[in-house]
């Protein structure tokens, strides 16, 4: 207990903090306490699950540390807009999949992208897995953490961008978007898309056209996909 409550004071990068249910006492709501108020993601899990994450005694609390250091998202906005006038983030709705979540993160970083954008809770880790299916970009694109994207989504209309829902139920193609403008791309979970509260903050919709029979694209591929057509579309 003493340990994870002295890097959460420090201000250690923690990606996530594991509490046992039914945990109660002093030290716990003081923990709990400071790591609210930090902004930092608190899960409750049976004991048997924390008995199978760490051999020997716990105390009923796990820290898992960042792998990344994260940047405040209003700072990683503002600095991309200052360096550029039309910069370009993806979105990332509920991606639970490190694998996937690597993917996209190195196929952003090789397409320039400006930053990531990802929610505190209902997201794949980013964690060692992560960085590794990057190839290492996860090291090298910004990355922000938000508590709700939503909030996110509104600084990005205030900061006149367009924001784009990458859907299969979309009836414009990638094709009739205009990607050289300032543009927040979002990316809907493997299994349901993009959820309906973020959905409803979208400006734009965009489809991949397809042809197969198999009717989808993993979202990875797909966050490719329509990423390199925006920088298709910025070539000079």
């Amino acid at each position: 207990m003493h340990p994870v409550m002295d890097a959460v004071r420090e201000g250690r990068k923690i990606d996530k903090i594991l509490f046992r249910k039914g945990l109660d006492g002093e030290a716990f709501r003081a923990l709990r306490d400071e790591a609210a108020q930090r902004g930092i993601p608190c899960q409750f899990v049976p004991a048997e699950k924390m008995n199978r994450i760490v051999k020997g005694a716990h105390q009923g609390v796990i820290a898992y540390l960042a792998q990344i250091d994260y940047v405040p998202f209003e700072e990683m906005v503002e600095a991309a807009l200052s360096r550029k006038a039309h910069p370009i983030f993806l979105v990332l709705d509920g991606i639970s999949d490190v694998r996937n979540l690597g993917a996209i993160a190195r196929s952003a970083e090789c397409a320039g992208i400006d930053g990531i954008v990802v929610p505190a809770k209902g997201s794949a880790a980013i964690n060692a897995d992560a960085v590794k299916a990057s190839a290492g970009a996860l090291l090298r694109v910004p990355t922000a953490r938000v508590p709700n994207l939503k909030l996110a989504l509104y600084y990005f209309r205030d900061s006149d961008f367009q924001i784009v829902a990458a859907s299969e139920k979309a009836e414009d193609t990638l094709y009739d978007v205009n990607f050289r403008k300032a543009t927040a791309l979002v990316m809907g979970s493997e299994g349901s898309g993009i959820s309906e509260p973020v959905l409803s903050l979208c400006t734009v919709g965009a489809r991949i056209p397809m042809v197969g029979e198999t009717g989808s694209l993993n979202v990875s591929v797909a966050a490719a996909i329509l990423l390199f057509e925006a920088v298709r579309q910025r070539m000079p």
